[in-house]
């Protein structure tokens, strides 16, 4: 279902926020889909970096919390690399990602990981993970 944009759902507070974040001006972005195309992991996210971007320009904080973009965003910073506009895309990214946990959602829960799962999995990249994934 299309989200409705009317002046009441355009959250101009969370775009401020994110622009003061990442250090971007999200309203350069001209929604041309490069970053799109760049983003090796697009695959796998409910929404892809223009969108999600789209979205953001909007203000639709609500619809960008659900979604797994920023969780699932590896930072290689092709999309960047590749902004016609020079959007880094990546930091955009990065300052929704903190954005949603300093609201203390967690993407992943730490003790509900079994325990035969946190033996085999290598230790560095447990704490990557809870270091970008937790709150």
């Amino acid at each position: 279902m299309p989200v409705k944009i009317t002046p009441k759902t355009v959250n101009t507070d969370f775009i401020k926020k994110l622009e003061e974040l990442s250090g971007q001006n999200i309203h350069l972005c001209m929604q041309c889909g490069t970053c799109s195309a760049s983003c090796p992991m697009s695959e796998n996210m409910e929404f892809t970096p223009r969108k999600v971007m789209h979205l953001a320009q909007f203000g639709l904080e609500e619809g960008l919390e659900d979604v797994n973009t920023c969780k699932v965003c590896a930072s290689c910073h092709s999309c960047t690399v590749r902004c016609p506009r020079g959007i880094d895309i990546a930091r955009v990214m990065e300052a929704l990602r903190q954005m949603i946990l300093r609201k203390n959602i967690n993407f992943v829960e730490p003790s509900k990981i079994p325990a035969e799962t946190i033996k085999e999995l290598p230790p560095i990249a447990l704490i990557a993970g809870f270091r970008k994934l937790t709150s």
